[in-house]
Parts: structure tokens; sequence; C-alpha cells
């Protein structure tokens, strides 16, 4: 059974969850919006910072942007948070991105 977003008391409680099945189909919860992707990198951003995903022949699965979830499918190498603690790699990252 899956829980995503429950508003308790007028607050809206996001939880951010990565589930990988045969490293193939990624099912993510608390995405906040889709950077950019293409069929060998996504970059979300998710309540917990930005997460790039890596991989082979990725494919936007689904996409429920009301309550946060993003399915990506094909061949899966790497899952990479970046966030405000890491500043310095996070410019390296986004100008790799972005070359």
């Amino acid at each position: 059974m899956n829980h995503y977003n429950e508003s308790i008391s007028n607050k809206q409680v996001v939880e951010h969850d990565v589930i990988m099945r045969g490293r193939k189909i990624l099912e993510i919860t608390g995405v906040k919006q889709v950077e950019s992707f293409d069929n060998e990198e996504f970059l979300l951003e998710t309540v917990m910072g930005f997460l790039a995903v890596r991989g082979q022949n990725l494919q936007m699965k689904n996409l429920d942007v009301d309550k946060g979830i993003v399915s990506i499918k094909g061949k899966v190498f790497d899952l990479i948070y970046v966030d405000e603690h890491h500043e310095e790699k996070a410019k390296g990252f986004f100008s790799k991105l972005f070359r």
C-alpha cells in the first residue's frame, strides 16, 4: 500500500522515497520539479535536494505533478543527491550537465 502526500492541519507533508525494482524501474516521490531529462540522465528537484539519475535508455514512464511522483524506466547506473551542503561539488556537477 502506498501513502504519498497527506494534509495535516493545513500543512502538506511530502515524503521522499526512491524505490528501485530490478535496476530497471524507479519510482520517486517528493518530486517538486523535473529540471531536465534525456535518455541518459534525469535531474529532479526533490523535497530533499536535487537528485540526478544516470543510466541508459531512460524514459519517463509516469509523471504526476500534483502528487510529486515520477517513474523512470531503463537501465539505472547511479543516483546522486546534490544539495546546498555540497555547493562546490554541485557547481562542478551542474557545469558537466549543461556543457
